[in-house]
């Protein structure tokens, strides 16, 4: 017994710092019954529990600065490229850009942009269906909003998924050692406020405040802000569209995630650049996008189809606004 305990540690140990290494297989894992497990606790509970150390690092308007930007940059980051370029395709860029944002992304510690986008596809495959991972109608707020990331079930990426992507080999470095760029991350920010703690004393920052701020409180609640979609964007709200799923339209959500808050429109039509279809419908995410796309950054942002637009208009006024 002993040995076995012992050997999952050290199996889950290898997986920080390798995602693909099932010795068992990663078919075998995906097939294991979908529970909680501490262990997969760990990497959530050190981002958690690193937020404490402001109380021994301090604060400072810059540090404070530094993480509200860093939230909304790697929002961008999540939403435009994790979510709506990696995940559905909805605009084309290049090589080298593409690759820029998957490791920009990967600094929000969400993972690999392909298990991201694999895991989004399975969602629009199944949404509130059985096979569904994170459905609050079905296993509850809790359990969709982030138990569903313990269960080893759902660590493994399903290549098969996302052989769009898997032909990158970049891609799938990054995927494979998605710690390697959080790393590198933490290690900048530390490095950054303590060449400002020397070369601008003013700021009253320093190494260990921006790393604190920088890297666990605002990933922290960067995390929390991306899984209210899962948990909460099934439940409140109003939907436009009568989908075969729950998703909801929200504007508070909208605003803590840049545009991702209309998910009821996202869920009626994935394949469009925009999750705001009207313009009153805030959508930073798609603005963010369309400067992208005149800087010849990124093109071929998808448009809302008219028969979309002319569906909302035969569609009744959705119910629960909230």
């Amino acid at each position: 017994m002993a040995k076995t305990i012992l050997a999952r540690i050290l199996v889950t140990i290898r997986q920080w710092f390798d995602s693909d290494h099932f010795p068992e297989g990663a078919q075998a894992v995906r097939e294991r019954p979908d529970r909680f497990e501490w262990r997969r606790c760990l990497p959530f509970l050190f981002l958690h529990v690193g937020c404490l150390a402001v109380f021994f690092a301090g604060w400072s308007w810059t540090a404070v600065a530094v993480a509200a930007a860093l939230y909304f940059v790697r929002m961008f980051a999540i939403t435009g490229f994790y979510h709506r370029y990696f995940s559905h395709r909805t605009f084309h860029t290049s090589r080298a850009m593409q690759f820029a944002f998957a490791v920009l992304g990967n600094t929000s510690v969400q993972r690999g942009a392909l298990w991201w986008a694999a895991v989004h596809r399975h969602h629009h495959k199944h949404a509130d269906q059985e096979h569904d991972v994170h459905s609050p109608g079905l296993s509850g707020f809790w359990w969709a909003h982030i138990g569903w990331m313990t269960s080893s079930k759902n660590f493994p990426t399903n290549y098969d998924a996302i052989r769009d992507l898997a032909k990158y080999p970049e891609l799938v470095f990054l995927n494979r050692f998605d710690l390697v760029v959080p790393a590198i991350f933490g290690a900048l920010l530390f490095a950054v406020g303590e060449t400002l703690r020397w070369l601008a004393p003013g700021l009253g920052t320093s190494g260990g405040q921006l790393f604190v701020w920088g890297f666990f409180v605002s990933t922290v609640v960067l995390l929390h802000g991306t899984l209210f979609i899962n948990s909460l964007a099934h439940v409140f709200g109003s939907r436009r569209f009568a989908t075969d799923d729950d998703s909801r339209n929200s504007l508070a959500l909208a605003l803590i995630t840049l545009g991702e808050g209309w998910h009821n429109n996202h869920h009626r039509y994935m394949g469009t650049a925009r999750q705001g279809f009207y313009w009153w419908e805030i959508d930073v995410t798609y603005y963010a996008l369309k400067a992208l796309s005149w800087a010849g950054i990124i093109w071929d942002l998808k448009p809302v189809p008219a028969s979309i637009y002319a569906e909302a208009r035969r569609e009744p006024a959705g119910a629960d606004a909230a």
